[in-house]
C-alpha cells in the first residue's frame, strides 16, 4: 500500500479494505485509540467514545500504518503510537 493510498482513500473504505474491526468503547481521556493483530492476522482497533471524529481519523491511519509498515508523516507533537 502506498502512503498516498493510507492517506487520500476514506477511512470506513481503508478499514474494510484489511478487514479492520472497530470496538468503541469508554476509555480514559489520554487514550486516543488501540491496535491489536491477531494471531490469525485480523486486526481489531479500539476506539475511544466521545473522541473528535478528526482524531480518529488520524489515529486510524496512523495505527493502521504501522501494522502495515507504510511509511507516514509524523504525527502532531501531542500524539505517538507505542508498540508493545
Amino acid at each position: 500500500m502506498s502512503t498516498d493510498h493510507l492517506l487520500d482513500t476514506p477511512l470506513p473504505q481503508l478499514l474494510a479494505e484489511h478487514n479492520v474491526d472497530v470496538s468503541v468503547l469508554k476509555a480514559d481521556p489520554g487514550f486516543t485509540g488501540g491496535a491489536y493483530v491477531r494471531a490469525d492476522g485480523s486486526v481489531l482497533f479500539v476506539r475511544p467514545a466521545g473522541r473528535p471524529e478528526a482524531e480518529w481519523e488520524m489515529m486510524a491511519r496512523a495505527m493502521l500504518g504501522r501494522v502495515l509498515r507504510v511509511p507516514l508523516p509524523d504525527l502532531p507533537s501531542l500524539y505517538e503510537l507505542t508498540e508493545l
